[in-house]
C-alpha cells in the first residue's frame, strides 16, 4: 500500500503523486507550514524512497525541541527531498541534526530565543569533495547546490521536526538570512590541521560540525598584514565587540569563537612561524582575564576556508550559550 503522508514533527507531511500539479503542491506545503517560503521540490514517494536508499526509515535518534518531534531518518529524508538534496547528502544532514541534540549545543535555547541564532553546518574531510561542496571563493554565499541544499535541509528539520515555526516555537524578534540555511566546507592548507582532527577524529573521516551562529562579521587585517598579530588583532576586536554588543550589560560565561581564515592570511601566519594553536593562544591572551573571549584557547576555532583575498569572517556565536558539536558522518 502506498504511503500518502510521513510523520514529520507534529504534522503529517504529504507525499504527492508523481504527476501532481506543481503550483498546488507549493500552496499545500505553504498552507501546512512545512515549507520555508522558497519553492520546494515536490515530495513524492519515489523521491523519498530514493533519498532513503534502503535506510531504516523509522529509526529514531531522539526528540527535537521545542515541540519535541521525533527525529527519524524518514522525517529528515522528507526535509532533504523538499530542500533539493541528493541522496548522498542525507547522511550529512542527519548527523548534523543528531549533533544539535547534544546538551552543549543548547538547541532549546537557540530555537526559542528572541535573538538571531541558527545552526550552521561546517563539513570536513572527503565529503567536501565527494559532495561537490564549496570551500573556496564565496563559500558562505550562493552558487553551490550542495552548500545551499544541505544548509536548507537542516533548517527545515529544525522547523518541521523541532517545531521552531515563527510565533510557535521560534520567537526571534528579527531572525537572520542564515535561518534559511547555511552550510560550507572546510578548506585545506599546510598550516591547518582540520577541525574534526583537532577534535579527535581521523583525517580520513568525513565529519560535520554544527555551530550556534548569531551572524557574521567581515574583518580586514591591519595595513600591510605582514605579521600574524597584524592579521589577528582586528579579529580580536570583532570578537570583543560582538560579545559586548550581545551582552546587554551582563558578563556572560566565556564560550567559543570561530574565525574563518582565507588561505592568504593563513600563509602570513605560517610564514610568521605560528601554528593555529599559537594563533588561538594569542587571541585568548590578548583578550585579557576579566572577560576572556573564549573558555580556552582550544575553543577558539580557526578554520581555513574561502578564496583569494585578505578578508576574514568571524562567525558570531549565540550569546545565550552554545558550544559546537562535531560528529563523524557514517558511511563516508
Amino acid at each position: 500500500m502506498n504511503r500518502r503522508t510521513v510523520p514529520v514533527g507534529d504534522r503529517e507531511a504529504p507525499l504527492f503523486a508523481s504527476d501532481a500539479d506543481w503550483d498546488s503542491a507549493q500552496a499545500m506545503l505553504l498552507e501546512t507550514e512545512l515549507s520555508d517560503g522558497l519553492p520546494a521540490v515536490v515530495p513524492t514517494e519515489a523521491r523519498l524512497d530514493a533519498m532513503l536508499a534502503g535506510r531504516d526509515a523509522p529509526l529514531s535518534f531522539g526528540f527535537m525541541p521545542p515541540l519535541f518531534g521525533d527525529l527519524t531518518t524518514e522525517a529528515v529524508a522528507w526535509c532533504c527531498v523538499i530542500a533539493g538534496c541528493r541522496p548522498g547528502e542525507l547522511p550529512v544532514v542527519l548527523e548534523a541534526a543528531i549533533a544539535t541534540l547534544e546538551p552543549d549545543f543548547n538547541l532549546l535555547g537557540i530555537q526559542t530565543t528572541t535573538g538571531t541564532p541558527t545552526a550552521a553546518v561546517l563539513v570536513h574531510g572527503p565529503a567536501v569533495a565527494s559532495l561537490g561542496m564549496n570551500a573556496g571563493t564565496n563559500c558562505l554565499g550562493p552558487g553551490n547546490r550542495a552548500n545551499a541544499c544541505i544548509g536548507r535541509a537542516l533548517r527545515l528539520v529544525l522547523t518541521n521536526i523541532g517545531g521552531a515555526r515563527p510565533l510557535v516555537g521560534d520567537m526571534a524578534t528579527m531572525g537572520q538570512p542564515a535561518k534559511y540555511g547555511m552550510a560550507f566546507g572546510e578548506g585545506a592548507h599546510p598550516l591547518a590541521v582540520p577541525l574534526h582532527v583537532r577534535r579527535g577524529l581521523a583525517e580520513r573521516d568525513s565529519a560535520v560540525t554544527v555551530i550556534g551562529l548569531s551572524g557574521t562579521i567581515e574583518v580586514l587585517p591591519e595595513a600591510g598584514a605582514s605579521t600574524p598579530d597584524a592579521v589577528l588583532r582586528p579579529a580580536l576586536a570583532a570578537m570583543r565587540g560582538a560579545r559586548e554588543a550581545a551582552s546587554g550589560g551582563r558578563h556572560r560565561d566565556p564560550g567559543e569563537q570561530f574565525l574563518l581564515l582565507p588561505p592568504e592570511m593563513a600563509d602570513v601566519i605560517a610564514k610568521g612561524g605560528w601554528s593555529l594553536d599559537q594563533a588561538g593562544e594569542f587571541l585568548l591572551r590578548e583578550s585579557g582575564t576579566d572577560w576572556p573571549i573564549a573558555r580556552s584557547a582550544a575553543d577558539i576555532h580557526i578554520i581555513v576556508t574561502g578564496g583569494a583575498g585578505v578578508k576574514m569572517t568571524c562567525l558570531v556565536p549565540w550569546g545565550g550559550g552554545t558550544m559546537c558539536v562535531t560528529r563523524r558522518v557514517a558511511g563516508e
